[in-house]
């Protein structure tokens, strides 16, 4: 079958489709490269396994400096530049170590613009075997927009990637990478701009011929790049947020610009402590809350959300076939969870079907965070019996996950939790739950224990023991057992099964399924 050919009727498997980690285009991705070398940082990042969300197999990051003074000399710094070298070198010989293939070596803005640009290339070409792909901006746009869409499958507005001399936006919108503007907005190009009235008329009217290009007012915003993660990281430690991922994290134009303002008259020394914050990346944040404050008032956006994912994973997003860029990140994410780490893989999918019955008025979100809580329901059973609970909330609200908003982490961690544990209070995770409404709370709680339940019919099938039934008009929570089904419902099924009726507060009914003749 071709990269871009439709998945046929026959392809799919049930409603989660075939596992494309099974497919040989899949597999050949199985450990994927990616040197990113910016204006500020160099990084190698190892993408292990085929799954739609990116797993982390390694992550290295050196801040060189390598534009610092690119827009003073028109060169490039030379202790970044042998810092780069260096990093270069060893990424190298780690590559050549993991046998990565195929390996892609980026480069951005200092090294396309600077005069010694090309030697530089040549260096690393000598010193290192490794041959950088200089991008232009418009290409650099590219790679960062199908870096969000990696993540964010249906994500519509403008993406904003700030990096140490270039700042490049990109419309995207219906799973594709629309017009792209580069501009020379990174902070160490600011840097040379002293007065504060004329850097801001500056940034402003770059920014508006941007907005103009781009034809944009009152979008989304996505911002990318680590100045903007670093000023999200201050907005979280401001608002006394309990979740730390950076990723799909939202912020309104409002609470963004009060952080602005707390940060204009912020010790932001101390602040690089509570945050754990690079000295390298605290010094440019007052130039990127400029620049950021401007595009609040020019672009007039509806949203601001952060994406984690940028230049690199769009390159990976560049060597997936098509069918695997169409699938969900968080399904297939989930599911490679369940392939590599739960007792019973495959089960996840028949625990959803069994389930199914509960959830017949369910929107198509919720649906789709059932599928992934049936698939990662098993995956932490390796934890001590004391902490199993907790740690399946960790692992889900903290896991590399896209296509997962903060409040649909929240919900599948509550849920797993509840997989394991009926009550959740006293829990040192309560701070979190906040992030949901109080139906939503409670609907994780009936996954939670309804998964609880199903999980004891792990026979291969559970609808070898029996089916579920929900009348929710009459409250009425129902049970039909097989023979076999009737031997497993013990004194612990029994239990489990009237807590699940408990939390969706209904009466029982159990009864026998009379055998086909």
């Amino acid at each position: 079958m071709a990269d871009n050919a439709p998945l046929t009727e026959d392809d799919d498997d049930g409603p989660f489709g075939r596992p494309l980690f099974d497919d040989p285009s899949a597999r050949a991705l199985s450990r994927v490269g990616v040197i990113d070398v910016g204006s500020n940082s160099v990084r190698l990042v190892v993408f292990d396994g085929a799954a739609r969300s990116p797993a982390y197999f390694y992550n290295e990051k050196i801040m060189c400096g390598l534009g610092k003074s690119l827009a003073e000399t028109g060169r490039l710094n030379p202790q970044g530049r042998a810092r780069a070298l260096s990093a270069l070198r060893r990424f190298a010989l780690l590559a050549e170590g993991m046998q990565v293939q195929p390996l892609t070596v980026v480069a951005t803005a200092a090294t396309r613009e600077a005069k010694d640009g090309p030697e530089f290339q040549a260096e690393v070409l000598r010193e290192t075997g490794l041959r950088l792909h200089v991008v232009d901006g418009d290409e650099e746009a590219r790679l960062s927009a199908q870096g969000v869409l990696l993540g964010w499958p249906e994500a519509q507005g403008i993406v904003c990637d700030i990096g140490g001399n270039s700042m490049e936006l990109a419309r995207i919108g219906e799973g594709r990478v629309g017009k792209r503007v580069s501009t020379p907005l990174g902070p160490f190009r600011l840097q040379q701009i002293s007065d504060p009235k004329a850097r801001r008329t500056h940034v402003a009217k770059l920014l508006k011929a941007a907005r103009a290009s781009l034809k944009s007012s009152g979008e989304r915003i996505y911002l990318v790049g680590g100045s903007w993660r670093v000023i999200a990281r201050l907005d979280m430690e401001r608002r006394n947020y309990p979740l730390t991922v950076l990723h799909e994290y939202r912020m309104t134009p409002q609470g963004l610009g009060d952080t602005l303002d707390w940060l204009a008259a912020a010790d932001l020394a101390a602040l690089r402590g509570r945050t754990g914050t690079s000295q390298e990346r605290m010094e440019l944040v007052p130039l990127a809350c400029e620049v950021l404050r401007e595009i609040l008032a020019v672009f007039k956006p509806t949203e601001i959300d952060v994406s984690a994912y940028g230049i690199r994973e769009g390159t990976l997003y560049e060597h997936m076939p098509e069918k695997l860029r169409a699938r969900d990140p968080l399904i297939e994410a989930a599911r490679m969870a369940e392939k590599g780490q739960a007792r019973i893989p495959g089960f996840g999918r028949k625990l959803y079907d069994f389930l199914l019955p509960l959830f017949s008025g369910a929107t198509v979100d919720r649906l789709r965070l059932v599928k992934a809580a049936c698939l990662l329901h098993d995956t932490t059973w390796r934890a001590h019996p004391d902490f199993r609970a907790e740690a399946c909330f960790d692992n889900v609200t903290r896991a590399n996950l896209g296509g997962l908003d903060h409040a649909g982490r929240v919900f599948l961690g509550l849920a797993l939790l509840h997989r394991y544990k009926n009550s959740r209070s006293g829990s040192r995770l309560e701070p979190m739950f906040r992030l949901l409404a109080e139906d939503q709370v409670q609907a994780a709680e009936v996954l939670g224990k309804a998964m609880r339940f199903g999980a004891m019919f792990s026979i291969g099938d559970p609808a070898r023991a029996g089916r579920l039934s929900w009348q929710p008009k009459k409250r009425l929570l129902g049970l039909e057992l097989t023979p076999a089904g009737e031997a497993l419902f013990g004194e612990v099924a029994r239990a489990r099964f009237q807590s699940l009726a408990v939390s969706l507060k209904a009466e029982t009914r159990v009864t026998s399924l009379t055998p086909a003749r």
